[in-house]
């Protein structure tokens, strides 16, 4: 890649992986961070950064087509709260909201998205630069899946998959073939932590899927440490993620500790 790529930054470790992979390849970026989600610490990762809101609709698109960005990539979770929180929209945005019919995650990002191919900046697959964290099939760590587990996951995967094909959530958390919670907008951290409190933090089993039709470019399930972390407080036992649409950070320090509090985490197939 010779072109010059956009990354629009929201929280987490992504944008910097992203721009770590970039610097590696000799990769020219510009960064478009998002106000309280991006990290003040992108300042120093050694790439033009742009700060914006996250109703700035045409000033992403004026930062990008103003430093040459004819693709771009979406690096990092934005709470899904922020939409209600994010202060008033400029008159781009708002006229991509005038025309959505439902303001659901993949409406309002899908939206975004064609007013950036619209202003001639294409939207690349989330892992294109870091491709080596999507999970292969299989164990993630030392055991897989015990008989009880494996119970939760047949009756839990379906119903994880109803409720992002409805745009809902991607995570539910399963104890003895029953749902105890459900992820919505909170994000999966939040999920994990509620259903501890509902089930005494005793014996859960965590699903969390790609959508049906799951759209690369944005929203790609993620784990890492701090998922694990959650997993330990609220008792969970097991962790069961989509091969080859879950992008797994940290992957050495999650399995390491997954493997002494003898949690499984097992990536199947689609």
């Amino acid at each position: 890649m010779n072109e010059k790529i956009g990354v629009i930054a929201g929280n987490g470790q992504f944008p910097f992986l992203v721009l770590d992979s970039a610097r590696k390849q000799n990769i020219d970026i510009v960064v478009a961070a998002i106000k309280e989600e991006a990290a003040p610490e992108i300042e120093s990762a050694g790439f033009p950064v742009h700060w914006l809101r996250l109703g700035e609709l045409g000033k992403l698109v004026r930062i990008f087509r103003e430093a040459g960005v004819c693709k771009a990539i979406m690096a990092g979770q934005v709470k899904h709260v922020q939409i209600f929180s994010s202060g008033i929209p400029d008159w781009t945005m708002i006229k991509m909201l005038a025309g959505l019919k439902q303001k659901n995650t993949d409406s309002l990002i899908g939206g975004a998205a064609r007013v950036l191919e619209e202003n001639g900046i294409t939207l690349l697959d989330s892992s294109t630069l870091i491709e080596p964290h999507l999970a292969a099939p299989g164990r993630l760590t030392r055991r897989g899946l015990n008989k009880s587990e494996q119970a939760d996951v047949d009756y839990g995967r379906p119903i994880a998959r109803k409720i992002a094909g409805m745009d809902i959530g991607q995570t539910i958390v399963v104890r003895n073939r029953a749902v105890v919670a459900v992820e919505a907008m909170e994000g999966t951290d939040a999920a994990i932590l509620r259903a501890g409190e509902l089930a005494c933090k005793k014996d859960l089993t965590i699903v969390k899927v790609s959508k049906p039709m799951q759209d690369m470019r944005f929203d790609i399930p993620v784990i890492g440490i701090m998922t694990v972390d959650n997993m330990i407080e609220c008792g969970a036992t097991a962790l069961v993620i989509d091969a080859g649409r879950t992008l797994v950070f940290d992957r050495e320090a999650v399995r390491q500790k997954a493997d002494k509090h003898g949690i499984a985490i097992v990536a199947l197939p689609v």
